[in-house]
């Protein structure tokens, strides 16, 4: 699998070999050129795409799943409106999920919050503020937003997270020496839903239960009214398939909190 380190040492000896070669006989500077379009590209998707576990060791689905049980996620919660909305379908089903919640909406939103943990949910990390420019975020700047929400979470729960998502799905260096130093466990997903985008709830449902296999890890958000339909459809497909909806830590048996 690639990976930042393994990427970089590669372009390194290869641009290496290439001045070496050039002492030798000139070369066309676009042979470097190349090979740093190349490192960039590749350094690109890897930041972009979770599933590559290119910055982070990413938990992104549990091949190894012996039983018929998926992970529900939501991000950026909690939302006054669509939240309450999400915990009672999720308890018509009797289906539990994980709830990767903003520091900020927390503040805001309290005993929401609590009630997300009262009712058997997992909670976990998704950043204080969610900034669009998260990703270009020092290293000392993106520990102190996990740092606040982890202290947010505390004060309102009285635990102590392990579980983080990246916002966007974006990681990068800094990041990963952020997630490092807290120790936390980075959390993606394998079934995308896309259900922030115009997609209809037709295409998000169908692309989320195409394939659908033990040890998959959803993405939803708990943010929109055409989330939340959604998220009813999927139940109902769940439950016809013999489908379970577990909490991340129960699907990858690790530890929600320290």
């Amino acid at each position: 699998m690639l990976n930042f380190k393994l990427v970089t040492l590669t372009t390194s000896v290869i641009f290496i070999g290439l001045l070496v070669v050039s002492l030798i006989n000139p070369i066309s500077i676009w042979w470097f050129v190349s090979l740093f379009f190349i490192w960039f590209i590749l350094t690109a998707l890897g930041s972009g795409l979770v599933g590559w576990n290119y910055h982070i060791k990413i938990l992104n689905a549990n091949k190894n799943a012996t039983k018929n049980h998926i992970a529900i996620t939501f991000d950026d919660g909690p939302n006054l409106v669509f939240t309450p909305q999400v915990l009672a379908l999720l308890n018509s089903y009797q289906a539990k999920a994980t709830f990767f919640c903003i520091g900020k909406h927390i503040e805001n939103h309290p005993d929401l919050f609590k009630q997300i943990i009262a009712e058997g949910h997992t909670i976990g990390n998704h950043t204080y503020s969610h900034a669009n420019n998260f990703g270009f975020f020092k290293t000392k700047k993106v520990q102190a937003e996990l740092e606040k929400t982890n202290r947010i979470i505390k004060q309102y729960s009285g635990l102590s997270p392990k579980l983080y998502r990246p916002a966007f799905g974006v990681t990068n260096p800094r990041i990963g020496r952020a997630v490092q130093n807290l120790h936390l466990t980075t959390i993606g997903w394998n079934k995308r839903s896309l259900d922030t985008t115009n997609l209809s709830e037709e295409q998000i449902l169908k692309r989320t239960i195409k394939n659908l296999k033990p040890g998959d890890v959803i993405l939803l958000h708990d943010t929109s009214d055409k989330s939340v339909r959604v998220l009813e459809q999927l139940l109902l497909f769940l439950r016809d398939n013999n489908f379970q909806s577990v909490t991340i830590d129960a699907l990858f048996n690790t530890q929600a909190y320290a």
